[in-house]
Formats: structure tokens, sequence, C-alpha cells
């Protein structure tokens, strides 16, 4: 099994700098020894113009069926072992068996590692990498020439792939499944190559020659940083790399896809995969602490009173214990089942539906006969889940519920043909300038019949007396809106997309401030203004940014304190 790796230079960049890159002396011939035979790293030519290493790995079959799943029984084994154990092309073609041996003899240069010349790693230079043999196994998924070409092809190198005819003397019996590649590139680095290799080779021979563990799904993610998440064959290549384990494919996807979203909003992942709180309850309820608070002391006041007329009232017989008031988010919930059945809605978007509050109330209603629940959050989705016990309802009730992964920032064509959709205490999570985003992707991309929004009133926050004068209810809103702010916002969005919009409060009313969660009901009245259509991307890209339409100011809101404890922008306080 071989490989060469070349580069070019001048007298002031010498080409033998990649001796410093993969931390092999160009003067001598080293020997690693691997689980399954020998790796050799020797350099053929190594000059200031042209350099070549080259890496051979000695494959001992013996110890390969030992150490190995020699029977090519099971996930992971070579097919080609069922029929001989010792007589196969593991020793000759380019797998996972070399991929492996990357990784033990150029450990350091695939983390972009060198202290002797610190400033080597990050620079690209012409690199030209060589593979006599790579199996190119299609499997029905087009294998042969055209996916190496699929494969490489996006991360900026230029392919040569031919295959390999079963005998040149005998043309007519055709091509084999090997294929002789060369990758040439002057961009990519080459500890990015060493990455894309790691990944690569064992997807383009479709197997692995050890039993693949859950652990996988870490070491193709983090080998896959930085370029996977948007390769446009990133489910071809989870599946492949994962020995086609559907568990364990759906968990990279999903992982995949919040990097993706992470890598386009200029964010980290744990600032949009952060809607289910890991911390402490103590210090949990204190960063949750202001409505629940509130609530929880109105609640016992209620209690203290009723037992003070038990007491001390005219007549000496005990009344009955009061019930306890709902809580705001249980009110907020039957205002907005209320909103949904004046629409006479039937399919429902819950967007940003967080651990699934709302979807559970919407299941209890026959009338809601479609549920999609989507929020950015991965974490958020499991928990969904997991409250909502999906896989324990029946099967015509758990077919009206649909939970999906998705940024409501950008158009999605799955929110499309809903009847109504909900966005409870969803926009105060999103900066401002981002807000108009989200105004386009639900009202003039998605654009159902009803849109029912819920956000904080800002006025009622006097009210709560454990919130600090000036706060925000949440670490992670970034605004919260007065009556007239969150009216001139509703009414500048149902002008410029065509709906009719009314307000209405949720919560205890107050005469000097408002009740404490304030609703808006949109629905379609005519047909939307003109708006700018954002950019797509591919036709095969689910979700495409959406660049901010043309629309009024925005209304004035509080400046959004800074916190280094996010939440997702579609998870949040409970709903």
């Amino acid at each position: 099994m071989f490989m060469s790796i070349s580069t070019t230079g001048s007298a002031e960049s010498p080409a033998t700098d990649l001796g410093f890159l993969l931390h092999k002396h160009p003067g001598k011939v080293q020997r690693f020894a691997t689980s399954h035979g020998e790796a050799h790293v020797f350099y053929p030519q190594a000059g200031d113009e042209v350099c070549t290493a080259a890496l051979l790995l000695d494959i001992d079959p013996v110890a390969l069926v030992r150490k190995g799943r020699g029977d090519g029984k099971g996930r992971g084994g070579s097919p080609d072992f069922a029929l001989a154990q010792y007589v196969n092309d593991r020793p000759y073609a380019a797998s996972s068996l070399l991929a492996v041996a990357l990784r033990t003899v150029f450990r350091s240069a695939m983390k972009g590692a060198c202290p002797v010349r610190p400033d080597l790693p990050g620079q690209a230079r012409p690199l030209r990498i060589e593979l006599p043999a790579v199996p190119a196994n299609g499997a029905g998924e087009g294998g042969g020439p055209g996916m190496v070409t699929r494969l490489f092809e996006p991360l900026g190198w230029r392919v040569e792939a031919a295959a390999i005819p079963l005998d040149e003397a005998f043309p007519e019996w055709g091509d084999s499944r090997y294929v002789r590649v060369a990758l040439s590139s002057d961009t990519v680095r080459l500890a990015d190559a060493l990455q894309q290799l790691y990944v690569l080779l064992p997807v383009l021979d479709g197997a692995k020659h050890y039993w693949v563990a859950p652990d996988e799904v870490d070491k193709l993610l983090a080998a896959g940083e930085g370029w996977l998440a948007v390769h446009p064959e990133r489910a071809l290549i989870a599946r492949r790399y994962l020995a086609r384990r559907w568990s364990l494919t759906r968990a990279a996807m999903e992982r995949l896809e919040l990097a993706r979203l992470a890598e386009a909003d200029d964010r980290e992942v744990e600032e949009i995969d952060n809607a289910v709180d890991d911390r402490p309850a103590e210090e949990h309820g204190r960063a949750h602490g202001a409505e629940n608070g509130a609530e929880s002391a109105a609640a016992n006041t209620a209690a203290n009173t009723a037992a003070n007329t038990a007491e001390n009232g005219a007549e000496n017989t005990a009344e009955p214990v009061q019930p306890r008031p709902p809580s705001l988010a249980e009110q907020r919930r039957t205002a907005i089942l209320d909103a949904l059945r004046e629409t006479g809605a039937a399919r429902v978007a819950d967007l940003g539906c967080g651990q699934g509050e709302l979807i559970g109330e919407l299941l209890k209603d026959a009338r809601f006969t479609e549920i999609l629940g989507v929020d950015v959050s991965v974490r958020a989705l499991q928990a969904a889940n997991r409250k909502l016990r999906l896989e324990r309802l029946p099967e015509r009730q758990a077919a009206r519920v649909k939970l999906a992964q998705g940024a409501l920032t950008y158009t999605d064509v799955r929110l499309k043909g809903f009847d109504a959709a909900v966005l409870c205490e969803v926009i105060e999570h999103l900066d401002l300038p981002r807000l108009p985003a989200l105004e386009y992707a639900v009202f003039g991309a998605a654009r159902p019949r009803a849109v029912v929004v819920t956000t904080p009133n800002a006025e009622y926050n006097v009210r709560w007396e454990t919130l600090p004068a000036g706060s925000v209810r949440h670490a992670d809103h970034r605004f919260e809106w007065s009556r007239a702010e969150f009216r001139a916002w509703a009414e500048k969005v149902a002008a410029a997309y065509g709906y009719a919009v009314v307000l209405r409060p949720v919560g205890p009313q107050d005469e000097e401030v408002g009740a404490p969660t304030q609703l808006a009901l949109f629905t379609t009245a005519t047909e939307p203004a003109a708006v700018t259509t954002p950019a797509t991307g591919d036709a095969d890209t689910r979700m495409a940014a959406t660049p901010e339409p043309s629309a009024p100011a925005e209304p004035a809101a509080p400046e959004p304190p800074t916190t280094s404890d996010q939440t997702t922008p579609e998870g949040g306080e409970p709903r």
C-alpha cells in the first residue's frame, strides 16, 4: 500500500520544508509499527525545487486475520474476506488501514503543529498526492472515478482519477473497481489534506477493518472540522465512513447540520445548541427565576389568603383549598391554542418548539392533524422526543407529529403549506439586526395563513419583585419590547407581508403596565408588498441564507445585556 506527497519550492522557500511539516527528516528512512504491519516513510526526491515524501504500508495478512475481522462477517468487515482470508487486496489497495497509518505516522502533521517552524502549517503550498490503487466501490452510490471527483473536488483539489482495467492484456474484461488517483492543489494546507484523506479513504473503500463503534462519530467530526459540514456529499461520507450504521449516521448528520448552521451564522455551536440548560438546578433557578419566582409568590399569597379566610371567617367550617392558579407559561399556551382554534388551523408548525410543551398540548386536540416542531437545538429536540414519548404513542397519534432541526433565520421549504405557525417566546432571543431575516423566512417564504407570536411585555417587568430594575427576564433575551414597540413591529410586518394583525394581552392585567405577555395574531389579508427575494443556494440545499428584506426601521428596544451564558434563539424559558 503506497502513497506519495510532493511539493515544489525555491531557494527562498525550499521544497524540503515538507520535512518540517511532516516531522520526518528527508535524509532518513523511518519505520513505524502498526497493529497490522509496518509503515515506512522515506523521500524518493528531496531538493529545493521538488520534494516527495512516500508512505509505504507493509500489511501482514496473517496479523490482519488474527487481530481484525478477517472472516468478513458483521458490519465493517471487508467483503473480500468472505472469499479468502489470506489472499486479498488489503495489503495493496488504499483503505482504512492506510487511514489509520496516516494518523499513526503523521499525527503531529494532522494537527498542524510545527514548533520548530510555527509559520509553516498555516501556509498553503503546492501539493500533489498520488495513490496508485484506491478501491472505489459504488454499491449503488455511483462509485469509480466519478465518486473520487465528487468527494475531493469540492475541497479545492484538481482530481485525476482513472479506472484500472482488470487485465490490460484483455481490455474486453472491462475495468476493475480500483482507481488510480492524483490530487493537486495550490490552496489546501497539508494538515487539512491529511485529515481529508483520513476520512475519505475509508469512504471510497466502503468498508473498515475494525468494528465501527459510537466513538467513530466523534472521530469523523473531529477530522472533518471546517469542511465536512458544508460538503455537498456529507450524507454519503457519513453513511459510508460509519459503515452504514444508521443510528450513528443519523447522530453524525444532526451534529453536522448544527455545525453548518453555526458556521453560517458565524457563531459557536455551543451558542446555538444550548436550549437544554445543563447547569445545576440552583443556578438554573437563579437565571430563570423572574417569572417563575413571581408566579410562585402569587400562588403562595393566594394560598395564604385562602387559609386566613378559612381561619378567621364567620363560619368555623374549613373551606376547600383553592387550586393553584395556572402559571404564565400555561396561560400562554392556552392563549395560543385559542388563537389557533379561532383560525381553524389543522396543520400547525411550532417554530422554536424547545422541549415540546406546546406540541404536547396540540396533540391533545384532534383538530390539529399535523404538527411540525422545529428547533435549531439537537438537545432540545431530543428532550422533546423524550417528553412527548413519541415512540410509545399509538401509530396514528405519532404520525401527527414530526420534529425537525432548522434555523428560523433561513428559508426552509419544509415550512411551506402549513395553516398556522407559532413563534412562542422566540423573537426576543434574536439580535435585532437578524429579525428581518426571520420575518422573511416565516411571513414571506413559508407564508402560513396565520402566525401567532408571543413575547414579553417589558413594561410589566417592574411588577416582578425578583427582577432587578432595568434587567430582562431571561439571560439570553436580546431585547424586550413595550406594548407600543411590539405594536409598531407587528403592524410593520403585517403591512410588509400582506397580513392583518390583532394584539391581545396574556396573563393578569395591570391597569398601569398591562399584562406580562403580549400576543399578536397575524392572518393573511392581501398579497404581500414587494419584498427583496433572497438569493438561494443549490437546489439540493434545503436551507439557504436569506438577506434581510426591505423594511421600515426597527422599533426602539432596550439594549440587551451582555452575557456569556446564552441559550438558543429558538429555545428559552418554559413555554
